[in-house]
């Protein structure tokens, strides 16, 4: 009993006709060998014989065939074509509304972009990455602020479970603020819980970080922050920046990853401390925040600084490596 007719690779149907006509096999010989027809062994026999030269050498003779018929009566006209095509250049719409305006039907609008090759808007080029790391500890600040839904029984983010309560709907919670400040250099980062995200609030937070950093013996430099209306036209803040030498800097508009090193932070925050495990409500959630900030600076190894945690980059602590 001849086994069942299988697909093969480019590369099995060349050994297959170089067994039978180089090394004189038979055909059943090689169809045992390679666990094929008989047939299957003579069609690819067959196909090497009838393609020329330059497909012999090159190997295109075995490769697969489109399935595309060779004559198709139905097939819309060059000029259909070109309309559908200019229509797509001149818009950019889809197929759907593409249709509607030259009164044609659905899928002949997607298979005339798809033979032309734009039924997809090419790729935008994105801009290279430019990694960057400033020399010293406070050369660059990086700061931003990431909102927390607040909650009295555990979500759906942790359990699972989407289904609420008429009464936890209407309790109207609300939201809490991260406002966080992290080095460029040593990554040591600076977080605080707040109910908003005021112009006096992230002054006083700018404040308190400042001194943080300053304890551990960073001079800060530099803030870079984005385009938030509470960071741009905070008139404490300005004044609080330049009593203390520091200059700010702001991202271009809609280019978050110029500021990705808190960005990224603040998944990490995420993941490990807001949703990492279940919390009674988020006051216990608060609490936790002091504990996990210090595992963070302190014993938590960071990949971009060699397994090492951030205070390890900090130059003025004497119990630490420089």
């Amino acid at each position: 009993m001849q086994s069942k007719r299988r697909w093969l690779p480019g590369w099995q149907r060349i050994e297959l006709v170089g067994l039978c006509l180089d090394r004189g096999m038979s055909r059943r010989e090689a169809a045992s060998y390679r666990r094929v027809s008989v047939s299957t062994v003579q069609y690819w026999i067959d196909r090497y014989r009838d393609a020329d030269q330059d497909a012999r050498c090159s190997g295109a003779w075995a490769q697969d065939r489109p399935s595309t018929p060779r004559r198709q009566p139905m097939r819309v006209s060059d000029a259909v074509h070109d309309r559908v095509c200019d229509a797509r250049r001149r818009t950019g719409w889809g197929p759907r509304l593409i249709a509607s305006e030259l009164g044609m039907a659905h899928a002949t609008v997607s298979r005339c972009l798809a033979r032309r090759g734009i039924s997809r808007r090419p790729a935008v080029p994105r801009e290279q990455v430019r990694r960057f790391e400033w020399p010293c500890p406070g050369d660059l600040l990086q700061m931003d602020t990431k909102r927390l839904a607040r909650f009295t029984r555990p979500g759906h983010k942790v359990t699972g479970d989407r289904s609420t309560t008429s009464a936890a709907r209407k309790a109207r919670v609300g939201w809490e603020y991260c406002h966080s400040m992290l080095d460029d250099h040593s990554r040591l980062v600076y977080t605080e819980l707040h109910r908003d995200e005021r112009a006096d609030t992230v002054t006083g937070f700018v404040a308190r970080a400042l001194d943080f950093f300053a304890s551990h013996g960073i001079t800060a430099r530099r803030l870079q922050t984005d385009n938030a209306w509470i960071y741009i036209h905070n008139r404490s803040l300005r004044e609080l920046l330049a009593d203390r030498g520091i200059q700010h800097r702001r991202i271009p508009p809609r280019t978050p990853k110029r500021n990705g090193k808190v960005e990224r932070y603040q998944q990490t925050l995420a993941r490990e401390w807001a949703y990492r495990q279940r919390y009674r409500n988020s006051d216990a959630r608060a609490t936790a925040l002091p504990i996990w900030l210090k595992h963070y600076n302190f014993t938590r190894n960071h990949s971009s600084l060699s397994n090492r945690p951030p205070i390890s980059r900090v130059r003025n602590d004497p119990r630490h490596n420089t």
